[in-house]
Parts: structure tokens; C-alpha cells; sequence
């Protein structure tokens, strides 16, 4: 006969028992050799920060990272910018964008930038500065303008000086 607290009850045991396994060493089922997990986060992220976040180069049989800790271009960007509220980072795509900016919180005008990385090389081509300036005479009535060359070229020069500066400490440091 079929006795229903019994069926229960074996369920139970055996959802107990998975659950144990589960949480167990977890083992290769081809080898049977134990895998090991990594619970360090910064070991796990240079494990795979070579594939996923940066390009690898050869360089006399030594990897070399271009990461945006190691990026004087990407660190210059971020200097120049730092008194500016960041909206979207993303060193992959090569792109930062701030938010809408003003020194004077009821300022009717805000400025927004958009720098494109094109190359890690410390060259004026090698990134893309676009600005853009927010009016708005009420909340609802806002216009938005592109920023003339002369800022973009202001904000650029200032990225490239704080990347060459990182990059000559840098090279100071590793003699």
C-alpha cells in the first residue's frame, strides 16, 4: 500500500543527499581528479584578465598587459575628467562618457563628454573628444549643442599632457 509520509520522507532524504554532494568537492568525472575553485577575486580576474579585459603582446617571451591600470592614455583621460561624474566606462570598447555636468548646481548649462580610444599610443589620433552642452531655460525645455573644436582640442591636449606626464613617472620609476 502507498503510504504518502513515507514518499515524503524519501523525497526529503534523497533532495538532502543531493544537496550534500552537490556542496562537496567537486570532482572531474573523466579524470576523478578533485577541481579546485578559486575564492580570491583578484586571482580568479588574472587568471582571466589576459582573454577578457585587455590584449595580450608578446614581449620576449614575457605576457605584457594593456590594461587601463597600465594604460597612461586611459589614466591621463581619467585625470583630466576626475572632477566630472562618469556615466559608462568601458576600457573593452574604449569609450568613457560623463554625465551632464555643471559647476553651479542651477546652472541652466550642463557639458557632457565623450572620449573614444582609438589606439594606446600617446598620439593626438589616438583618442576622439566630443562635447556636448545642455541649455535649458525650464526643465522641460532643454536644447542640446554640440561644444565648438576649440573646446574638444582643449580637453584632448589635456588628456595627452596627463598621459605623457604618467608615462615619463613611470619610466622614472622603473629605473
Amino acid at each position: 500500500m502507498f503510504n504518502f509520509n513515507d514518499f515524503l520522507k524519501s523525497i526529503a532524504l534523497i533532495s538532502t543527499f543531493s544537496i550534500l554532494v552537490s556542496c562537496s568537492a567537486k570532482k572531474d568525472p573523466v579524470t576523478g581528479e578533485e577541481i579546485l575553485t578559486q575564492t580570491n577575486v583578484r586571482e580568479k580576474a588574472a587568471k582571466y584578465e589576459g582573454s577578457l579585459f585587455g590584449n595580450i603582446t608578446k614581449d620576449k617571451g614575457n605576457n605584457t598587459f594593456d590594461f587601463a591600470t597600465s594604460n597612461p592614455l586611459w589614466r591621463g583621460a581619467l585625470k583630466t575628467i576626475t572632477f566630472m561624474p562618469i556615466n559608462n566606462v568601458d576600457y573593452s570598447g574604449g569609450v568613457i562618457v560623463t554625465d551632464w555636468y555643471s559647476e553651479d548646481i542651477n546652472s541652466k548649462q550642463k557639458i557632457k563628454i565623450f572620449i573614444n580610444f582609438l589606439s594606446n599610443e600617446i598620439r593626438s589620433d589616438s583618442i576622439n573628444v566630443i562635447a556636448h552642452k545642455k541649455t535649458c531655460v525650464t526643465s522641460e525645455d532643454c536644447t542640446i549643442d554640440k561644444m565648438d573644436k576649440s573646446f574638444t582640442e582643449a580637453i584632448k591636449e589635456n588628456i595627452m599632457d596627463n598621459a605623457r606626464k604618467i608615462k615619463i613617472a613611470e619610466s622614472k620609476e622603473k629605473k
